[in-house]
């Protein structure tokens, strides 16, 4: 019965906001209370879990509106890449042009520099209106106080790619104008 001593105890360490939760852990463990307090644990862990009611589903409503969002802003930042590219190119040409050698044959732009063409899906009032920077309700109101073309430069300065967005009755969507 020698062999069957209690192992020594381990330092571990934890945060500072758990400290006191430890020691009232280890008095009680201290006072015998062990197998009841594992078991206390487990049952409020046991809750926790069963109270999350996470949908991952490819076609749940949580994974579609990520989905949306992304796409949104995926296609703000190939915008702004589209920008970048033109003004580096612009500046490419600029100081090509500014060079001693004029002779010299101008080079094709590197493959890779090519500028991406962006395109734009037609979207409903829920997914243009987070674009644009307004709720669906104010979306559906400006398209129905300003004409089609006043819309149409109104959305464009919205938008974070200087797209214009033209109503369609017959399909119910916006499409993009260039």
């Amino acid at each position: 019965m020698a062999d069957q001593k209690t192992p020594k105890s381990e330092m571990i360490r934890v945060p500072t906001a758990l400290i006191p939760a430890v020691k009232e852990l280890s008095r009680l463990h201290r006072q015998g209370h062990t197998i009841a307090l594992l078991q206390a644990l487990e049952e409020l862990v046991n809750q926790f879990d069963s109270n999350l009611d996470i949908d991952i589903a490819p076609s749940s409503k949580s994974i579609k509106q990520l989905e949306k969002k992304l796409e949104t802003k995926l296609e703000a930042i190939s915008g702004q890449l589209e920008k970048l590219l033109g003004a580096i190119s612009t500046i490419s040409s600029a100081n090509a042009s500014s060079t001693h050698n004029k002779n010299r044959p101008r080079r094709q732009a590197h493959p890779y520099y090519q500028q991406p063409q962006v395109q734009h899906q037609p979207r409903n009032d829920e997914s243009l209106a987070p674009r644009l920077g307004v709720s669906p309700q104010s979306l559906i109101v400006e398209r129905e106080k300003l004409s089609a073309k006043e819309f149409i430069s109104w959305s464009r300065n919205r938008d974070p790619m200087s797209v214009g967005w033209e109503w369609d009755a017959r399909s119910e969507l916006y499409h993009p104008v260039q």
